[in-house]
């Protein structure tokens, strides 16, 4: 019987010394000792013609900054040779917003090849060419990808079979149903005058959970009415239906 391949993530940089990186410590860094996942980090540079191991060159049209160069980026793409059912990303602030769906489409499958920019930017050719597909992590910029890379990894490495211990604490956890966490608590009973909601420790499950789920609709319609606004409005109460009595016969 054939073994499944190991998920695997292969990031082209400029600085494959950033990797594995954080994602070598804690849950990720003992599930890649474990063999549960892999990664490979190749330098663009390596792909380069010159003698000065040259990846940019000034912007077509002028202004400021540089831009990776087409022909070495798509070398570097095309010497990694990846398998057709493996996603092609590139981390860029123009991206569609990185989703936790799409962490768990990403998850289930092989494991992607992630290219991470740096200056303003690549050349669109090579993206529409290598058909990349543009992720970003949010409304910022940063200095490059690999930050970006990283975070991306690590939202799909937690969700791989075996990395978490237990099964049941990925879905209970932000965005797992399109709202925000409710809020957590432990130890001690009492901390600076503030105790534990009464309800958390009544031993009454359904109470709980529907205290929890109230949290998060009022913490998600609050902080993020983007999210708020996909939940399904919930089905207007139905009065229970009335039981018709039975006719009474004389006895």
């Amino acid at each position: 019987m054939t073994t499944p391949s190991p998920w695997r993530a292969t990031v082209l940089t400029l600085f494959p010394e950033m990797f594995p990186g954080p994602l070598g410590v804690s849950l990720a860094g003992r599930a890649l000792a474990g063999g549960l996942w892999e990664i490979e980090a190749r330098d663009i540079r390596a792909s380069a013609t010159d003698r000065h191991r040259s990846v940019d060159d000034t912007p077509a049209g002028g202004g400021p900054g540089m831009v990776l160069r087409a022909d070495v980026l798509a070398a570097a793409i095309d010497a990694v040779e990846i398998a057709p059912d493996r996603p092609r990303l590139l981390m860029s602030p123009r991206g569609r917003p990185l989703t936790q769906g799409r962490v768990k489409e990403l998850a289930r499958g092989p494991g992607p090849l992630i290219v991470c920019g740096r200056f303003e930017g690549i050349d669109q050719r090579v993206i529409d060419g290598r058909g990349l597909e543009e992720v970003s992590i949010g409304d910022y910029v940063l200095s490059g990808g690999e930050i970006a890379a990283l975070a991306l990894i690590d939202a799909c490495v937690r969700l791989l079979p075996g990395v978490m211990g237990k099964e049941a604490s990925g879905t209970e956890e932000s965005f797992s149903d399109g709202l925000l966490e409710y809020p957590q608590y432990t130890r001690p009973q009492l901390f600076e005058g503030v105790p534990i909601p009464d309800i958390l420790t009544s031993g009454d499950h359904a109470k709980v959970a529907g205290w929890r789920r109230a949290q998060s609709e009022a913490l998600t319609e609050a902080r993020r009415p983007d999210l708020w606004a996909q939940i399904p409005p919930k089905p207007p109460n139905r009065p229970r239906r009335q039981k018709t009595p039975k006719n009474k016969t004389d006895g």
